[in-house]
């Protein structure tokens, strides 16, 4: 097959990485932009460096030019005018490469292979990237014909298809991806620059490196990899919501090591985002949960992660209280969050208790509803506790986050299976479980704290669960529990909290694991020994002087 004209675009501009200063400097002394441009053509490949024509660019450039690369300045706002005016030179089948100047490691002959690729398997869209690829997040690249792009931008109406250059070619001819490294499992790797934290990792990755710009992309790899803060998981853990109840408070039965100091919450927080954790879970009433979770998002992490908050227990109002003071402390609990999360909007809320949705004749909600509008809430969801409660949560079609209590021994949502199953189908409502150890309960063989739980004789309990371990072939309690509520066909995350970096690292190992299959599921529910409700709501549990 004859091959055609192929050139490879860097699109940077100076401000690109997000971070404090103007310029980037790897080891090899130049720019972030430029060594990635650099890297892309080492192989003879033509390299143009896309940027804006902002005075803030202007130093960019001049270094670019400096270098020998060509250099196109066109559309701040449009990144897909800027690719196609630089190309204006060239016939319709160029090919067309597209990194971005934030990820340093793809080289010319990572290039290579995409491009072989691309015409062997007669693609018109091909991406290079993260777990679909097996390659680290930041390996980056995309490859597609100069005439669909030009099409592209013929047809782009919508700021994000502007913005992000691809989304009409993915969808108009869906997403492709060089799959050739897949075996390698390096997939939870990230070598992009997003924050600071990224810059200082990819930096290490350069160590030892004599010339950073012929290095391989494969070297590079080996030594993010052996980095002490990269991940060595297969896959993202986004069934695994993180807790944050135990980072702001001593919380749980069975928790010994106390409440973190604020930088172990920060490790473990930027941790789980590392992890591919999708949701963190504070609230108004976890202490100084909030504050943690905004610390350990600064410095360029917000927005990896959503971040689910609970409205403050209105705890100060009774039920003679006039409105305008409900609505006034609505307001106030959903503006200190916003305050001590650092966000102008928040991603989730939830009403601490289902039954604020209709407390008040409904004005606690009302204004609720009055804040989405505004732009200040992005999602309104409930904490349920009690089946009831979930009842008519269901019902209420503005709810589009539900979280709740489960686990192994819960046989008390039995019932609502085909109804939450109905509703996620109609609407799309997203089910969070917590409690999947019982606040630690389930893991523990103390005599007392099962007494504490209304449990007088927990052997026959114990040897139960212990079982089901050998049954399922699982590698503990832990794993079980987790495989339970992973398992459960409506569930989608188990929200579990972590008082030490370890315990984290151990639970994500763990959310690798298959889940519990449903006739596992359904083998559990029929032979599980039956505790009282009292046993499945430690709120009820006695004190620990009891």
């Amino acid at each position: 097959m004859k091959l055609t004209t192929s050139v490879a675009v860097v699109q940077a501009r100076t401000s690109s990485s997000r971070l404090p200063g103007k310029v980037l400097l790897p080891l090899s002394g130049l720019p972030m932009s430029v060594l990635a441009a650099l890297r892309a053509g080492n192989t003879g490949r033509a390299v143009i460096l896309a940027t804006s024509c902002e005075q803030s660019d202007d130093a960019l450039a001049e270094v670019a030019i400096q270098h020998g690369l060509r250099c196109y300045r066109g559309s701040l706002s449009s990144p897909l005018e800027r690719i196609v005016g630089s190309l204006s030179d060239y016939p319709g089948d160029t090919i067309v490469f597209r990194l971005t100047a934030d990820n340093v490691f793809p080289d010319g002959e990572l290039l290579d292979e995409l491009q072989r690729d691309f015409i062997e398997r007669k693609l018109s869209y091909l991406c290079c990237n993260g777990v679909a690829s097996g390659l680290p997040y930041g390996l980056s690249a995309e490859v597609f014909w100069l005439r669909d792009l030009r099409w592209a931008l013929s047809v782009a109406e919508q700021e994000a298809d502007h913005e992000h250059v691809t989304p009409l070619l993915r969808r108009r001819f869906g997403e492709r991806y060089f799959d050739r490294y897949l075996s390698l499992g390096w997939g939870m790797g990230r070598c992009t620059v997003d924050c600071f934290d990224d810059y200082l990792m990819v930096q290490r990755a350069f160590i030892g490196i004599a010339d950073p710009i012929n290095a391989s992309w494969k070297s590079l790899c080996q030594n993010l990899l052996a980095d002490h803060e990269s991940t060595h998981l297969e896959r993202p853990v986004a069934e695994l919501v993180l807790g944050t109840a135990q980072l702001g408070l001593q919380y749980g039965i069975n928790n010994c090591s106390g409440m973190p100091s604020e930088d172990e919450g920060k490790k473990i927080i930027r941790s789980a985002i590392r992890h591919g954790v999708a949701y963190i879970d504070t609230a108004r009433a976890y202490g100084c949960s909030e504050q943690v979770v905004c610390a350990a998002l600064s410095s360029g992490w917000s927005g990896r992660a959503m971040v689910i908050t609970k409205l403050s227990p209105l705890s100060e109002l009774d039920q003679a209280v006039e409105f305008p003071s409900i609505e006034a402390v609505v307001r106030a609990s959903v503006f200190e969050s916003c305050q001590k999360l650092g966000m102008a909007r928040l991603d989730i809320l939830m009403v601490h208790r289902a039954a604020h949705i209709y407390a008040w004749q409904g004005r606690v909600w009302a204004e609720l509803l009055r804040l989405v509008d505004e732009g200040v809430i992005g999602q309104l969801g409930a904490s349920v506790q009690y089946p009831e409660e979930l009842e008519q949560v269901l019902s209420n079609r503005a709810v589009d986050y539900v979280q709740l209590p489960m686990n192994l021994l819960d046989w008390r949502w039995d019932a609502l299976t085909p109804r939450i199953e109905q509703v996620k189908t109609e609407r799309g409502l997203i089910v969070h479980v917590r409690s999947a150890l019982l606040q630690g309960l389930l893991v523990s063989e103390e005599p007392s704290l099962w007494r504490r739980a209304h449990v007088v004789e927990p052997d026959g309990v114990v040897e139960w669960m212990n079982g089901c371990v050998q049954a399922f072939r699982r590698e503990g309690l832990v794993d079980l529990c987790f495989a339970y509520a992973r398992g459960v066909s409506w569930v989608d995350g188990v929200c579990v909290g972590m008082e030490t970096y370890q315990q984290f690292i151990e639970n994500a190992r763990l959310f690798q694991n298959e889940p519990l299959q449903a006739s596992d599921i359904l083998q559990v529910c029929k032979t599980r020994p039956v505790v009282e409700a009292l046993t499945l709501d430690p709120a009820a549990w006695h004190r620990g002087d009891q």
